[in-house]
Protein backbone atom coordinates (compact mmCIF):
# COMPACT_ATOMS: atom_id res chain seq x y z
CA UNK A 1 0.00 0.00 0.00
CA UNK A 2 2.69 2.38 0.76
CA UNK A 3 4.54 1.75 -2.81
CA UNK A 4 1.13 2.56 -4.67
CA UNK A 5 0.90 5.54 -2.11
CA UNK A 6 4.66 6.71 -3.05
CA UNK A 7 3.68 6.45 -6.95
CA UNK A 8 0.52 8.29 -6.71
CA UNK A 9 2.82 10.97 -5.13
CA UNK A 10 4.89 11.11 -7.73
CA UNK A 11 2.90 11.11 -10.60
CA UNK A 12 1.06 14.01 -8.80
CA UNK A 13 3.99 15.79 -8.44
CA UNK A 14 4.78 15.50 -12.86
CA UNK A 15 1.85 16.20 -13.46
CA UNK A 16 1.85 19.75 -11.44
CA UNK A 17 5.32 20.29 -12.74
CA UNK A 18 3.94 19.78 -16.57
CA UNK A 19 1.29 22.30 -16.12
CA UNK A 20 3.18 24.94 -14.35
CA UNK A 21 4.30 27.75 -17.20
CA UNK A 22 7.35 28.53 -15.61
CA UNK A 23 8.69 25.04 -15.48
CA UNK A 24 7.13 23.72 -18.87
CA UNK A 25 9.19 26.59 -20.79
CA UNK A 26 12.46 26.06 -19.18
CA UNK A 27 11.86 22.29 -20.23
CA UNK A 28 11.03 23.07 -23.55
CA UNK A 29 14.22 25.55 -23.82
CA UNK A 30 16.24 23.14 -22.94
CA UNK A 31 15.14 20.97 -25.63
CA UNK A 32 15.21 23.15 -28.21
CA UNK A 33 18.97 22.65 -30.10
CA UNK A 34 21.41 24.88 -30.32
CA UNK A 35 21.52 27.94 -31.85
CA UNK A 36 23.80 28.64 -34.28
CA UNK A 37 26.73 31.04 -34.42
CA UNK A 38 26.84 34.21 -36.10
CA UNK A 39 29.58 32.55 -38.45
CA UNK A 40 27.45 30.01 -39.05
CA UNK A 41 24.05 32.08 -39.77
CA UNK A 42 25.94 34.96 -42.49
CA UNK A 43 27.58 31.83 -44.33
CA UNK A 44 24.20 30.11 -44.35
CA UNK A 45 22.47 33.06 -45.81
CA UNK A 46 25.20 33.85 -48.01
CA UNK A 47 24.97 30.65 -49.96
CA UNK A 48 21.12 30.22 -49.80
CA UNK A 49 19.46 29.22 -53.19
CA UNK A 50 16.33 27.66 -54.44
CA UNK A 51 17.31 23.97 -55.32
CA UNK A 52 14.60 23.68 -57.79
CA UNK A 53 16.67 26.45 -59.94
CA UNK A 54 20.23 25.53 -58.78
CA UNK A 55 22.03 22.26 -58.09
CA UNK A 56 24.14 23.11 -54.56
CA UNK A 57 27.42 21.63 -54.74
CA UNK A 58 28.12 18.06 -53.70
CA UNK A 59 31.94 18.38 -52.99
CA UNK A 60 33.93 20.02 -51.35
CA UNK A 61 37.66 20.07 -52.69
CA UNK A 62 38.13 20.55 -56.59
CA UNK A 63 41.08 20.11 -58.94
CA UNK A 64 41.96 21.58 -62.08
CA UNK A 65 44.21 22.91 -65.36
CA UNK A 66 43.56 26.50 -66.64
CA UNK A 67 45.46 28.14 -69.08
CA UNK A 68 45.34 32.36 -69.19
CA UNK A 69 45.43 34.56 -71.95
CA UNK A 70 45.73 38.08 -70.32
CA UNK A 71 45.27 40.96 -73.20
CA UNK A 72 45.65 44.66 -72.50
CA UNK A 73 45.24 47.68 -74.99
CA UNK A 74 46.35 51.46 -74.12
CA UNK A 75 44.60 53.98 -76.74
CA UNK A 76 46.51 58.08 -75.54
CA UNK A 77 44.94 60.77 -77.84
CA UNK A 78 44.44 64.98 -77.76
CA UNK A 79 42.03 66.67 -79.20
CA UNK A 80 42.06 69.68 -80.85
CA UNK A 81 43.59 70.90 -84.34
CA UNK A 82 46.83 68.99 -84.47
CA UNK A 83 44.41 66.10 -83.05
CA UNK A 84 46.86 62.27 -82.25
CA UNK A 85 46.19 59.21 -81.57
CA UNK A 86 48.33 56.29 -80.77
CA UNK A 87 47.29 52.84 -79.68
CA UNK A 88 50.04 50.76 -77.94
CA UNK A 89 48.99 47.09 -76.75
CA UNK A 90 51.84 44.66 -75.34
CA UNK A 91 52.75 41.27 -77.25
CA UNK A 92 50.20 38.44 -76.32
CA UNK A 93 51.02 36.00 -73.30
CA UNK A 94 49.60 32.62 -72.54
CA UNK A 95 49.76 31.56 -68.82
CA UNK A 96 49.35 27.59 -67.46
CA UNK A 97 49.17 25.93 -64.24
CA UNK A 98 46.97 24.02 -61.92
CA UNK A 99 44.46 25.15 -59.05
CA UNK A 100 43.22 23.97 -56.07
CA UNK A 101 39.68 25.28 -54.76
CA UNK A 102 38.01 24.79 -51.48
CA UNK A 103 33.99 25.59 -51.80
CA UNK A 104 33.90 28.96 -53.18
CA UNK A 105 37.98 29.69 -53.24
CA UNK A 106 40.58 28.65 -55.82
CA UNK A 107 44.00 29.74 -55.58
CA UNK A 108 46.41 28.62 -57.68
CA UNK A 109 49.74 29.08 -59.73
CA UNK A 110 50.19 29.64 -63.85
CA UNK A 111 54.07 30.59 -65.72
CA UNK A 112 54.56 32.65 -68.96
CA UNK A 113 54.93 29.69 -71.40
CA UNK A 114 57.35 32.24 -73.54
CA UNK A 115 59.09 33.01 -70.95
CA UNK A 116 60.33 30.79 -68.10
CA UNK A 117 62.38 34.07 -66.62
CA UNK A 118 61.74 35.16 -63.10
CA UNK A 119 63.48 38.30 -64.03
CA UNK A 120 60.62 39.76 -65.85
CA UNK A 121 59.15 43.35 -64.65
CA UNK A 122 55.13 41.74 -65.57
CA UNK A 123 52.96 40.99 -62.13
CA UNK A 124 49.82 40.24 -62.54
CA UNK A 125 47.15 39.38 -59.59
CA UNK A 126 43.53 38.62 -60.30
CA UNK A 127 41.14 37.32 -57.70
CA UNK A 128 37.39 36.95 -58.15
CA UNK A 129 34.93 35.11 -54.91
CA UNK A 130 31.27 34.30 -55.84
CA UNK A 131 29.20 33.62 -53.50
CA UNK A 132 24.92 33.65 -54.05
CA UNK A 133 24.57 37.07 -53.29
CA UNK A 134 27.44 38.49 -53.70
CA UNK A 135 30.66 38.97 -55.76
CA UNK A 136 34.42 40.83 -55.49
CA UNK A 137 37.17 41.34 -58.12
CA UNK A 138 39.94 42.00 -57.03
CA UNK A 139 42.77 42.85 -59.86
CA UNK A 140 46.83 43.87 -59.40
CA UNK A 141 48.41 44.22 -62.82
CA UNK A 142 52.16 45.87 -63.56
CA UNK A 143 52.70 45.66 -67.03
CA UNK A 144 56.17 45.79 -67.57
CA UNK A 145 57.85 48.03 -70.95
CA UNK A 146 57.08 45.54 -73.53
CA UNK A 147 54.34 47.19 -75.75
CA UNK A 148 53.91 47.51 -79.47
CA UNK A 149 52.66 50.17 -81.50
CA UNK A 150 49.74 49.00 -82.92
CA UNK A 151 47.62 51.66 -84.52
CA UNK A 152 49.06 55.56 -85.56
CA UNK A 153 46.47 58.42 -86.70
CA UNK A 154 48.40 61.52 -87.13
CA UNK A 155 45.80 63.22 -89.86
CA UNK A 156 45.25 62.24 -92.98
CA UNK A 157 48.42 63.91 -94.24
CA UNK A 158 50.81 61.87 -92.41
CA UNK A 159 51.33 58.24 -93.56
CA UNK A 160 51.83 56.27 -89.92
CA UNK A 161 52.55 53.02 -91.23
CA UNK A 162 56.29 52.94 -90.90
CA UNK A 163 55.06 52.98 -86.80
CA UNK A 164 52.92 50.43 -86.64
CA UNK A 165 53.66 46.65 -84.74
CA UNK A 166 56.85 48.41 -83.69
CA UNK A 167 58.02 47.78 -80.25
CA UNK A 168 58.29 50.31 -77.68
CA UNK A 169 59.82 49.97 -74.07
CA UNK A 170 58.95 53.98 -73.32
CA UNK A 171 55.28 52.69 -71.44
CA UNK A 172 54.23 51.22 -68.34
CA UNK A 173 51.41 50.92 -66.91
CA UNK A 174 50.51 49.59 -63.35
CA UNK A 175 46.73 49.01 -62.17
CA UNK A 176 45.26 48.41 -58.78
CA UNK A 177 41.36 48.15 -57.90
CA UNK A 178 38.27 46.10 -56.97
CA UNK A 179 34.73 45.83 -57.79
CA UNK A 180 31.98 44.84 -55.59
CA UNK A 181 28.30 43.98 -56.15
CA UNK A 182 25.25 42.00 -55.32
CA UNK A 183 22.97 39.72 -56.85
CA UNK A 184 19.29 40.60 -56.17
CA UNK A 185 17.74 37.53 -57.62
CA UNK A 186 20.34 35.35 -56.04
CA UNK A 187 17.97 32.38 -54.72
CA UNK A 188 17.62 31.83 -58.46
CA UNK A 189 20.61 32.86 -60.71
CA UNK A 190 23.86 31.61 -59.68
CA UNK A 191 26.93 33.37 -60.53
CA UNK A 192 29.24 30.85 -59.22
CA UNK A 193 27.36 28.17 -61.91
CA UNK A 194 29.59 30.10 -64.90
CA UNK A 195 32.57 31.34 -63.07
CA UNK A 196 33.53 28.86 -60.27
CA UNK A 197 31.91 25.76 -61.29
CA UNK A 198 30.62 25.86 -57.24
CA UNK A 199 26.86 25.19 -58.13
CA UNK A 200 24.80 24.30 -61.19
CA UNK A 201 21.98 25.92 -62.74
CA UNK A 202 19.33 23.85 -63.94
CA UNK A 203 16.99 26.54 -65.36
CA UNK A 204 17.56 29.55 -67.56
CA UNK A 205 17.50 32.85 -65.15
CA UNK A 206 18.94 36.17 -65.21
CA UNK A 207 19.28 38.87 -62.18
CA UNK A 208 19.59 42.70 -62.20
CA UNK A 209 23.16 43.67 -60.33
CA UNK A 210 24.46 46.95 -58.70
CA UNK A 211 27.89 47.37 -57.17
CA UNK A 212 31.00 49.96 -55.76
CA UNK A 213 34.36 49.72 -57.14
CA UNK A 214 37.73 51.76 -56.68
CA UNK A 215 40.61 51.67 -59.28
CA UNK A 216 44.34 53.37 -59.11
CA UNK A 217 45.92 53.32 -62.45
CA UNK A 218 49.69 54.87 -63.04
CA UNK A 219 50.93 55.61 -66.37
CA UNK A 220 54.31 56.49 -67.20
CA UNK A 221 54.70 57.62 -71.11
CA UNK A 222 59.08 58.54 -72.11
CA UNK A 223 57.70 61.17 -75.27
CA UNK A 224 61.28 61.89 -75.77
CA UNK A 225 61.49 58.17 -76.93
CA UNK A 226 58.10 58.43 -79.11
CA UNK A 227 59.62 61.81 -80.85
CA UNK A 228 62.86 59.98 -81.75
CA UNK A 229 60.89 56.90 -83.15
CA UNK A 230 58.80 59.16 -85.11
CA UNK A 231 61.89 61.39 -86.79
CA UNK A 232 63.55 58.21 -87.33
CA UNK A 233 60.85 56.40 -88.98
CA UNK A 234 58.81 59.14 -90.17
CA UNK A 235 60.24 62.75 -90.28
CA UNK A 236 62.13 65.31 -88.60
CA UNK A 237 59.21 67.77 -89.38
CA UNK A 238 56.02 65.44 -87.58
CA UNK A 239 56.04 66.60 -83.91
CA UNK A 240 54.46 65.23 -81.02
CA UNK A 241 51.69 67.07 -80.31
CA UNK A 242 52.07 68.91 -76.32
CA UNK A 243 49.02 66.89 -75.09
CA UNK A 244 51.14 63.97 -75.23
CA UNK A 245 54.09 65.61 -73.77
CA UNK A 246 54.17 64.25 -70.20
CA UNK A 247 56.34 61.87 -68.12
CA UNK A 248 53.30 60.48 -66.32
CA UNK A 249 49.76 60.53 -65.27
CA UNK A 250 47.74 58.96 -61.67
CA UNK A 251 44.16 58.17 -61.90
CA UNK A 252 41.94 57.64 -58.93
CA UNK A 253 38.40 56.32 -60.12
CA UNK A 254 35.55 55.48 -58.02
CA UNK A 255 32.87 54.03 -59.25
CA UNK A 256 28.82 52.84 -59.21
CA UNK A 257 27.55 50.40 -61.38
CA UNK A 258 24.45 48.52 -62.38
CA UNK A 259 24.10 45.58 -64.95
CA UNK A 260 22.47 42.59 -65.54
CA UNK A 261 23.56 38.81 -66.27
CA UNK A 262 21.97 36.27 -67.95
CA UNK A 263 22.25 31.93 -67.33
CA UNK A 264 21.22 29.71 -70.18
CA UNK A 265 20.96 26.40 -69.57
CA UNK A 266 21.33 25.45 -73.09
CA UNK A 267 21.72 21.60 -73.18
CA UNK A 268 21.92 19.46 -70.52
CA UNK A 269 24.74 20.16 -67.44
CA UNK A 270 25.79 23.18 -70.39
CA UNK A 271 25.40 26.48 -69.54
CA UNK A 272 26.36 29.98 -70.96
CA UNK A 273 26.46 33.17 -68.91
CA UNK A 274 26.30 36.66 -70.09
CA UNK A 275 26.91 39.88 -67.74
CA UNK A 276 27.05 43.62 -68.71
CA UNK A 277 27.92 46.60 -66.18
CA UNK A 278 27.97 50.06 -66.64
CA UNK A 279 29.35 52.25 -64.01
CA UNK A 280 29.32 55.81 -63.51
CA UNK A 281 32.39 57.06 -62.19
CA UNK A 282 34.07 60.02 -60.53
CA UNK A 283 37.36 60.36 -61.52
CA UNK A 284 40.66 62.45 -60.56
CA UNK A 285 43.59 62.78 -62.63
CA UNK A 286 47.04 64.52 -62.12
CA UNK A 287 49.78 64.65 -64.54
CA UNK A 288 52.24 67.07 -66.09
CA UNK A 289 52.17 68.46 -69.34
CA UNK A 290 54.86 70.98 -71.54
CA UNK A 291 51.93 73.46 -72.86
CA UNK A 292 52.91 76.54 -72.79
CA UNK A 293 50.61 77.83 -70.00
CA UNK A 294 53.02 75.29 -67.83
CA UNK A 295 49.42 74.68 -66.02
CA UNK A 296 49.48 70.66 -66.27
CA UNK A 297 46.06 69.24 -66.27
CA UNK A 298 43.82 68.24 -63.42
CA UNK A 299 40.59 66.34 -63.39
CA UNK A 300 37.95 66.14 -61.90
CA UNK A 301 34.62 64.62 -63.67
CA UNK A 302 32.35 61.62 -64.23
CA UNK A 303 32.62 59.37 -66.99
CA UNK A 304 30.97 56.23 -68.17
CA UNK A 305 32.38 52.90 -67.92
CA UNK A 306 32.13 49.02 -68.45
CA UNK A 307 32.93 45.89 -67.25
CA UNK A 308 31.60 42.62 -68.84
CA UNK A 309 31.88 38.98 -68.12
CA UNK A 310 31.48 35.31 -69.78
CA UNK A 311 31.40 32.20 -69.33
CA UNK A 312 30.09 28.63 -71.01
CA UNK A 313 30.70 25.84 -68.56
CA UNK A 314 29.83 21.92 -69.00
CA UNK A 315 29.21 20.73 -65.44
CA UNK A 316 27.88 17.13 -64.59
CA UNK A 317 29.27 17.87 -60.38
CA UNK A 318 31.86 15.32 -60.81
CA UNK A 319 33.76 16.85 -64.10
CA UNK A 320 33.83 20.19 -65.44
CA UNK A 321 35.35 22.01 -68.66
CA UNK A 322 34.75 25.27 -69.98
CA UNK A 323 35.89 29.01 -70.60
CA UNK A 324 35.37 32.06 -69.05
CA UNK A 325 36.34 36.02 -69.91
CA UNK A 326 36.37 39.37 -68.19
CA UNK A 327 36.55 42.24 -70.25
CA UNK A 328 37.00 45.96 -68.15
CA UNK A 329 36.66 48.87 -70.18
CA UNK A 330 37.88 52.79 -68.70
CA UNK A 331 37.88 56.28 -69.98
CA UNK A 332 39.51 59.14 -69.14
CA UNK A 333 39.59 62.70 -70.78
CA UNK A 334 40.26 66.20 -70.49
CA UNK A 335 39.64 69.21 -72.43
CA UNK A 336 43.44 68.16 -74.04
CA UNK A 337 43.93 65.02 -73.40
CA UNK A 338 42.35 61.15 -73.28
CA UNK A 339 42.78 57.78 -72.50
CA UNK A 340 41.03 54.69 -73.51
CA UNK A 341 42.64 51.48 -71.40
CA UNK A 342 40.35 48.05 -72.44
CA UNK A 343 41.99 44.78 -70.34
CA UNK A 344 40.80 41.58 -69.27
CA UNK A 345 41.64 37.80 -69.10
CA UNK A 346 40.63 34.56 -70.74
CA UNK A 347 40.69 31.45 -68.87
CA UNK A 348 40.09 27.82 -70.78
CA UNK A 349 39.87 25.02 -67.85
CA UNK A 350 39.24 21.53 -66.95
CA UNK A 351 38.74 19.51 -63.81
CA UNK A 352 37.13 17.91 -61.38
CA UNK A 353 35.67 17.36 -57.60
CA UNK A 354 36.45 15.10 -55.01
CA UNK A 355 35.65 14.83 -51.44
CA UNK A 356 31.61 14.36 -51.19
CA UNK A 357 30.37 16.74 -48.74
CA UNK A 358 27.79 15.46 -45.75
CA UNK A 359 24.39 14.26 -47.28
CA UNK A 360 26.26 13.46 -50.86
CA UNK A 361 27.32 10.41 -52.01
Amino acid sequence: MRKVLTILMLMTSLSLMANDPLLSDSLAVSEQPPKENWFKRTLRKFTEIDTSYVEPQHYNWAFMLQGTYNYDIYRLSTSGENEQKVTFAPAPTFKFGPYFGWRWIFLGYTIDLKSLSFSSTKQEFDFSFYAAQVGIDLFYRRTGSDYMIRNVDFGKEVNTAMLEDVSFDGLSVGITGFNAYYIFNHKRFSYPAAFNQSTMQKISCGSWMAGLGYMRNKLAFDYDKMQDLMSERLSDDVKLDSGLMFNSVKYYNVNASVGYAYNWVFARNCLFCSSLSMALAYKKTRGETIDEDKKGFNLKNFNVDGIGRFGIVWNNNKWYAGASAIVRLYNYHTSRFSANNIFGSLNIYAGFNFGPRKGYK
